[in-house]
């Protein structure tokens, strides 16, 4: 159970969600849902992909979230020529004025920000795709045998592509899992396309009020930490992750016949963390089964690889998931029958090292 001044860190974390996103809303029209997964992983201090064809304002939403939350924010644009010390910074021999010795300083690169767009991850060899993998695990980075740690938060907010390929370099799975979410951005309707229209093409210059500082952030960070979560909750998350893998266990048979490969325990922490950060946005003091669906479709589609046979008959990743929650669901329905779940799993057993 959640303490008082917990119970009122939960609904102060409540109103500045519905604060973020009025704010966001007076620069960008709908994706509601988008907003939404940003702002979990955020609270679940997790990275985020956004996949989306040009033009539907990744690159805008990202930035004003940045200035929403008065957070330090960096553009990386990622090419073919990008090379690591672009994005980690690197050692330049500078004169010491004092002394009139020369010695090396550390120039930081863009990478040493709250907020880090990387804009088209996919246009860059993986040799420097690669240098964001320590600063997105570790939020630190080794360079000349020096360790430098990152400021907190530290979000890495990546965009890509889906229908280019030509001249990009797909992500390797390794890097691919940690992301937390993997976000889809689709076209509006025709409506908000309307309110787009009519909002972009007026000389008018909307601003952002910001939000919540940088330690506000950290402190409700921990706060999503200690949300509680029933047993059968874990255990549905877990079994998500669990049946999705096509070698192991009793996956379903449409796992054996689409998937290569399932995801693996990170998804099931994030799943967790995920549904914790969405119940403590909406003001809620336990996560639910339902939060955990809410959060399967952006924590699994990227973790989730497809065979041949999917590919020839169109199956998508997203089709497997809604079927994994149909399966997880009835499992777990049968389990609470037969009395082989208890109701709490304690806040101290619930979050990934």
């Amino acid at each position: 159970m959640l303490h008082d001044d917990d119970v009122q860190a939960v609904r102060e974390l409540n109103e500045a969600h519905a604060l973020i996103t009025e704010q966001l809303g007076r620069i960008i029209v709908g994706q509601r849902r988008v907003i939404e997964e940003l702002l979990v992983a955020m609270f679940a201090r997790g990275h985020c992909l956004l996949v989306g064809v040009p033009g539907l304002a990744k690159t805008l939403l990202i930035r004003t979230l940045a200035d929403t939350l008065s957070l330090r924010f960096s553009r990386i644009q990622f090419t073919p020529d990008l090379m690591p010390s672009d994005i980690t910074g690197t050692d330049v021999i500078q004169e010491n004025k004092a002394s009139g010795q020369r010695e090396l300083a550390f120039l930081p690169g863009p990478i040493f920000a709250n907020v880090v767009l990387a804009d088209e991850i996919n246009r860059t060899p993986p040799k420097t795709q690669a240098a964001l993998l320590e600063a997105m695990q570790e939020h630190q980075l080794t360079i000349g045998g020096r360790r430098h740690v990152l400021d907190e938060p530290f979000f890495v907010l990546a965009t890509q592509n889906p229908i280019e390929q030509e001249g990009t370099y797909p992500l390797p799975e390794a890097q691919l899992d940690r992301f937390m979410f993997n976000t889809f951005v689709d076209y509006p309707d025709e409506e908000e396309e309307l309110a787009i229209v009519a909002r972009t093409t007026v000389d008018l210059e909307t601003r952002v009020a910001p939000t919540l500082s940088a330690e506000r952030i950290l402190a409700m960070q921990h706060i999503v930490r200690r949300v509680p979560v029933a047993e059968h909750v874990a255990r549905y998350a877990m079994s998500l992750a669990r049946l999705s893998r096509p070698h192991k266990g009793n996956p379903p048979e449409f796992v054996r016949s689409y998937v290569n490969w399932g995801a693996g325990p990170r998804a099931s922490q994030y799943l967790v963390l995920g549904a914790k950060a969405r119940a403590a946005l909406n003001g809620r003091f336990h996560a639910s089964v339902e939060d955990v669906q809410a959060v399967a479709y952006p924590v699994l589609r990227h973790r989730i690889m497809t065979n041949f046979n999917a590919e020839a008959e169109g199956i998508k990743p997203d089709e497997i998931i809604r079927r994994l929650i149909e399966t997880a669901a009835d499992d777990q329905r049968k389990a609470l029958e037969r009395g082989e779940l208890s109701e709490i799993l304690g806040p101290d057993r619930t979050g990934p090292a």
